[in-house]
């Protein structure tokens, strides 16, 4: 009889990325330079970069509006809602 054991992944997923020979060689550096190994090293640096690239919840919306203005049509709204502007 066999049974399988369960062992939990804490959250994290292995992932396989091949990288040129001159990153692979910095990132052993900066993870030797601050004394963590290099696949904290890569956590890091792709939570901060996915984090600054995060969409926002905010939506965007258009605004249209008609004020005064000395340019434009704004100035003559009321002359050309009375001649039918926008309807054919």
């Amino acid at each position: 009889m066999t049974s399988a054991l369960a062992v939990p992944t804490l959250g994290f997923v292995p992932l396989t990325v091949e990288l040129p020979d001159d990153v692979i060689r910095r990132l052993r550096a900066a993870a030797a330079a601050r004394g963590i190994s290099i696949e904290q090293l890569a956590v890091e640096a792709l939570a901060r970069v996915t984090a600054e690239t995060e969409p926002t919840a905010s939506v965007e919306l258009a605004f249209i509006a008609a004020g005064a203005s000395a340019e434009g049509i704004t100035h003559r709204i009321d002359e050309l809602l009375a001649d039918g502007f926008g309807h054919d």
